[in-house]
């Protein structure tokens, strides 16, 4: 049982699976969903400081290296992060959290906490409010993946 809790964590852990993947592996080996759910947010949340504080230190620092594909790599997220950031900020700023909060929540590919952590990174935003968004976001998403796994919310056939 520690096993499959231990690997929920983990799993809520790695981008772009997130919680999004941790949730249904719980209720997949039949684990019970609350301490499934707690472990995943909690293993979901443990990078968000690390990424909100350094990732975009990492970029910054790597595109003036001399490995190509990284440095390529680099000016891209730093390129497609100022593009974001002054279309998103010239419109109100007070509802740029309410919009983290729901690109974090919403569960799709490439929306998680790692994703919405590194924009408000970008967007050079409060870390506190961030935060609040984030771990918002992430119970948001949870609730969704856990009412869609659990089959209480079936899939739409839109065929009908």
């Amino acid at each position: 049982m520690f096993k499959k809790y231990l690997i929920v964590f983990l799993v809520s852990m790695v981008p772009l699976i997130e919680l999004r993947g941790a949730i249904p592996y719980a209720v997949a080996y039949e684990l019970p969903l609350l301490p499934s759910y707690i472990i995943a947010i909690i293993g979901n949340m443990l990078p968000v400081p690390f990424i909100f504080f350094f990732a975009h230190k990492v970029l910054i620092w790597g595109k003036d290296t001399s490995f190509k594909p990284f440095s390529k790599f680099c000016n891209f997220c730093i390129d497609k992060g100022n593009k974001a950031k002054e279309k998103l900020l010239s419109r109100n700023k007070n509802n740029v959290y309410i919009a983290l909060l729901l690109f974090v929540g919403i569960p799709l590919p490439g929306t998680g906490a790692w994703t919405g952590t590194l924009a408000a990174s970008f967007l050079d935003l409060d870390f506190k409010k961030s935060v609040i968004a984030v771990i918002l976001g992430v119970i948001l998403a949870g609730i969704i993946m856990g009412l869609v796994s659990s089959g209480v919310v079936g899939t739409i056939n839109i065929f009908k």
